[in-house]
């Protein structure tokens, strides 16, 4: 019998767009919706306020809440800093060293150009094309385009505003080591811990618990290992990050999970399981061109 907990465990994929260049990308958000979903979002973009009096109209604009989460896997000592069409850096004081994820609040809106500099070096450009018409964390991530050169590549995705708990799994690690992630149990579970494999650059839903990722390599010794604390309403980022320079130093492959939660917040997350596998139609809807 599978352990409750992993069983739930389904994978999703075609969500996932990838561009590259020696120095300089150039891609846009789209969301794409299920065809009956998006004419819904279309209808619903204004609401009637019955309060006209007070608020000296019938019609407002719904605000939609979207998070934008940077991470930074371009093994490097250098540090990374975002900027938004030229404006002020997104981090602030606080540059993104190699292996780390922010969410920035900051709006955004179709038109907008993200910028990223790698020391005084301009790394690439985001260009927001289109946003989704509801809420979403928008995913982005910037890491090494291959072993030779110093060239950047990006990957990204749209988290849809789902019930369960939702896993990204990105492989950004340059070189020859073989290895695949695993999840399992936590071993302070006090049980026998069961484990299934994941797939790199796919999406799955998890029920709210603690677990343990790892890299397995081709020989089945554990490579790397992290921690996972999985709650409802939140979207997760399991990172596989290194390279194997040809030129310049080489960086060994790492799993890296944000956001990383204390276990004491799952009290307050619990769902149904039933729910957990009825909400994973709508997330097969949404993908990144």
């Amino acid at each position: 019998l599978e352990h409750p907990r992993i069983r739930a465990l389904k994978q999703s994929g075609g969500h996932w767009r990838s561009k590259s260049n020696t120095m300089f990308a150039f891609f846009g958000f789209v969301l794409s919706s299920c065809t009956v979903l998006t004419e819904s979002l279309r209808h619903t973009s204004q609401h009637i306020n019955p309060d006209r009096h007070a608020a000296g109209t019938f019609v407002k604009a719904l605000e939609f809440k979207r998070r934008l989460r940077v991470c930074n896997a371009y093994p490097s000592i250098a540090a990374i800093d975002v900027y938004k069409s030229k404006g002020k850096s997104l981090n602030g004081d606080a540059p993104m060293g190699y292996k780390t994820c922010k969410d920035f609040d900051t709006p955004l809106k179709a038109g907008d150009k993200l910028e990223f500099k790698i020391g005084d070096a301009n790394a690439g450009t985001f260009s927001v094309s289109e946003l989704p018409n509801n809420d979403a964390v928008l995913f982005l991530v910037i890491h090494r385009h291959d072993t030779l050169s110093t060239a950047v590549a990006f990957e990204s995705h749209v988290f849809a505003n789902l019930l369960n708990a939702q896993v990204a799994i990105v492989d950004t690690y340059k070189g020859t080591a073989k290895s695949e992630p695993r999840i399992m149990d936590a071993a302070s579970a006090g049980k026998k811990s069961r484990s299934e494999e994941l797939r790199f650059e796919s999406v799955v839903a998890v029920n709210p618990g603690v677990y343990d990722v790892a890299l397995v390599g081709s020989d089945g010794k554990t490579k790397a290992k992290n921690s996972l604390v999985a709650r409802n309403r939140e979207s997760f980022i399991i990172l596989r990050t290194g390279v194997e320079a040809k030129m310049g130093p080489s960086y060994p492959q790492e799993l890296v999970v944000y956001p990383k939660l204390d276990p004491s917040a799952l009290h307050s997350s619990a769902v149904p399981q039933a729910m957990m596998l009825s909400v994973l139609a709508i997330l097969s809807c949404v993908f990144w061109a």
